[in-house]
């Protein structure tokens, strides 16, 4: 199933219904409404999905955006945050998003978990060395080894502060029959890692959390010497949900529209369950006609997703 993210339409938005009719104009049908959802939107989109206009996926945490934040920010409030009124913040918003999933009739919510916040910020530079060419250097190398030690040493105390605060969230998206996908990130310093998602899994030990993957987010880590893409995606499909589907350009251009960078598609594809919703994950400055012409192209190439 072939969804389209609001991501890339409702910054520029102020009614709703505009925003939806624009993806519709794409040649979706189905949506998933981002983290940049405003409540001001809200009444526009219900009354085009009242209409049977369109239907939902899923919806990326937090939706809507909370009041006291001005532009789109999924990592506003972390569930591994030191501050426990942000991770109560997070709770309470993260029911929020569960309850308007259950209203718009979606399966899922998309969630962020936070970061390792005792790393300085270790992905960012990484990306631009390897941009220009340096990556296999000695000393790029030694910063990695001592990423990789940091990591391993600080992460499994933000993991568990992040399956704390899932707990009583897992209980209520089971009431509510609401599926949470825990997506994979971009950064070596998000959490989970490609390792830790065992870890997560097991402590919540529920069949209403499963795996997100983020295409374009795991071939920014393959590009990069983190992970190997193919190997993440294969290790996690037995509890695969869905996934952000968006091209990367190398070594860290995400949000691209497919068949514009280095994915294998044709290798990874077939990983997948053929029905799981794919929510092309697009940044705002790809152009309708880049989104038209991929998404035709992909028809083509994967007529089983549709």
């Amino acid at each position: 199933m072939l969804s389209f993210s609001t991501c890339w339409n409702s910054g520029r938005h102020t009614d709703g219904a505009a925003m939806i009719e624009e993806v519709l104009e794409l040649g979706f049908d189905t949506v998933e409404l981002g983290h940049g959802t405003r409540i001001s939107l809200l009444a526009g989109i219900q009354k085009l999905f009242d209409a049977g206009r369109f239907k939902v996926s899923s919806l990326h945490n937090f939706c809507p955006l909370p009041v006291e934040i001005t532009t789109a920010n999924p990592d506003c409030y972390e569930f591994t945050s030191h501050r426990p009124l942000d991770r109560e913040r997070a709770v309470k918003l993260t029911r929020q998003t569960i309850d308007y999933a259950t209203r718009l009739g979606a399966t899922f919510v998309v969630l962020h978990l936070g970061r390792v916040h005792s790393m300085n910020s270790f992905t960012r530079p990484l990306i631009e060395a390897t941009a220009d060419g340096r990556l296999l250097e000695k000393e790029i190398i030694q910063a990695k080894i001592e990423a990789v030690r940091e990591r391993e040493k600080a992460g499994p105390g933000y993991v568990a502060r992040a399956v704390e605060c899932l707990k009583p969230i897992v209980e209520y998206a089971a009431q509510k029959g609401i599926y949470l996908g825990v997506e994979g990130r971009h950064s070596y310093e998000e959490v989970p890692n490609e390792r830790e998602f065992d870890a997560v899994f097991e402590a919540l030990d529920s069949p209403q959390v499963g795996y997100w993957h983020d295409f374009g987010h795991l071939q920014v880590k393959h590009n990069l010497g983190l992970a190997d893409h193919y190997e993440a995606l294969r290790s996690k499909r037995s509890r695969f949900f869905g996934a952000h589907l968006h091209d990367t350009t190398w070594p860290g251009g995400d949000h691209q529209a497919p068949f514009t960078g280095g994915i294998d598609y044709a290798r990874l594809i077939p990983l997948l369950p053929p029905n799981a919703p794919f929510v092309w994950e697009m940044s705002p400055r790809q152009s309708a006609e880049a989104i038209t012409t991929a998404l035709a192209e992909w028809k083509k190439r994967f007529p089983e997703t549709l």
